[in-house]
């Protein structure tokens, strides 16, 4: 039997809003996956170091604070860095529609915005990982 898909949920930068990244933690639990969660303010450093001891397939970003065009990018140059591309990195939050394809074009394969439904996310993932 294949392993349970293994999703690492960080908040990256100043951020002080957990509500969202709780509640996609709960639904990818849920769908029985197996999700860390790695609280609030992290560094890129941190959520990639996570990350790599926790074997995850999957590094599901969520930010409020308007640096995702810094923070997510920076996330996926250190998992390029460490030969760890094989994770699929999604991002979720408040990211205004015009900043979607710039983040995609750094690596981010998904951006969901508030009001996706949970279900959009989990199917997202299972049809998407690299392992």
């Amino acid at each position: 039997m294949d392993r349970p898909i293994r999703v690492l949920v960080a908040k990256p930068g100043l951020d002080g809003h957990d509500r969202g990244a709780k509640v996609i933690s709960r639904a990818l639990r849920d769908a029985g996956m197996e999700v860390i969660y790695t609280g609030l303010r992290q560094t890129p450093e941190q959520i990639v170091n996570a990350a790599i001891q926790e074997d995850v397939d999957v590094v599901a970003l969520s930010i409020l604070s308007g640096a995702h065009n810094t923070l997510l990018p920076k996330v996926v140059e250190l998992l390029n860095a460490e030969n760890a591309d094989d994770i699929l990195v999604v991002g979720g939050g408040v990211i205004p529609d015009e900043d979607i394809p710039f983040l995609k074009e750094k690596g981010i394969v998904e951006v969901f915005t508030p009001g996706t439904p949970t279900s959009t996310t989990i199917e997202f993932i299972k049809n998407n990982l690299k392992r």
